[in-house]
């Protein structure tokens, strides 16, 4: 009983001292958000002596925060949608299909995750600009989908399995074709998994950085992300300024993750132990 609750309190301590670690740097840039130029560099970790909100309304304006907002989200629901959309399909006849070409051409989804960007970032970029789809937010979103399956489709896989077949035959058996046995009763039953999907993807493309500034040459399509990143001078860094927008473009990700949170390591559980 005495071991339990000392190894208890030690843990205990130790994910405090985790917890606080991961906090502070947003703590210090909530803090630096709201102080003058000035007052951020005479003191970086104390608290503000007056709240200046002019930080967030000038970076509300500089970066285009709706126009910026829209984009992103456009190219969010797209990527996250088409991901899903053929993820869901590809790993649910995979899953179902027995043989040596449907374990290779799982096997071949599996190995591109392996395969780091940096590697096909020039050739993705030549191919983009000759399909002339680079610089448009939907050839972004286009080019998310190319990059997102093969994750989901593995997850996917492996959330197939823990479905009954029974179902499929019974659903079979009331005159269901192979689609509406899977968009009517397979695909309602992957839901745990799509959540998870679609949360581990919307993080991944709002938070994107590099591949928004391969892709996107006019500002009227820049990205949240990239859109902050036009504060960043050459020669001068306005970084009360530069600390609100990034506050700005984190409120959205921090409220769906904190939504949504509890799905994510229950779905990422089930997609790949049961495969």
């Amino acid at each position: 009983m005495r071991q339990n609750k000392a190894s208890s309190i030690l843990i205990t301590v130790i994910l405090s001292i985790g917890a606080a670690i991961s906090f502070f740097p947003i703590y210090l840039a909530i803090i630096n958000s709201f102080k003058t130029q000035g007052e951020m560099f005479k003191s970086f970790i104390s608290l503000p002596t007056k709240l200046h909100f002019n930080n967030y309304a000038d970076a509300f304006n500089q970066i285009n925060l709706l126009n910026s907002t829209v984009n992103s989200i456009v190219i969010s629901v797209i990527g996250i949608g088409g991901i899903v959309f053929c993820a869901a399909l590809a790993g649910y006849k995979l899953s179902r299909t027995s043989g040596k070409i449907s374990s290779f051409i799982f096997f071949l989804f599996i190995a591109s995750m392996l395969v780091p960007f940096h590697s096909i970032m020039i050739p993705l970029t030549r191919m983009a600009k000759a399909l002339s789809v680079q610089g448009s937010t939907y050839g972004l979103a286009i080019i998310y989908i190319g990059l997102g399956v093969n994750m989901a489709i593995f997850l996917y896989h492996g959330f197939v399995k823990s479905i009954p077949r029974e179902l499929e035959e019974a659903a079979q058996i009331d005159g269901c074709n192979e689609y509406q046995t899977f968009f009517k009763i397979i695909f309602p039953l992957l839901v745990p998994i799509t959540v998870t999907i679609s949360i581990l993807d919307f993080l991944w493309i709002w938070n994107d950085f590099l591949l928004p500034l391969l892709m996107l040459t006019d500002t009227s399509n820049y990205t949240l992300i990239l859109s902050t990143n036009t504060l960043f001078g050459e020669y001068n860094k306005e970084w009360s300024l530069i600390l609100a927008a990034l506050v700005l473009t984190a409120i959205p990700v921090i409220i769906i993750y904190s939504f949504f949170q509890r799905f994510i390591m229950h779905g990422i559980a089930e997609g790949a132990v049961k495969g």
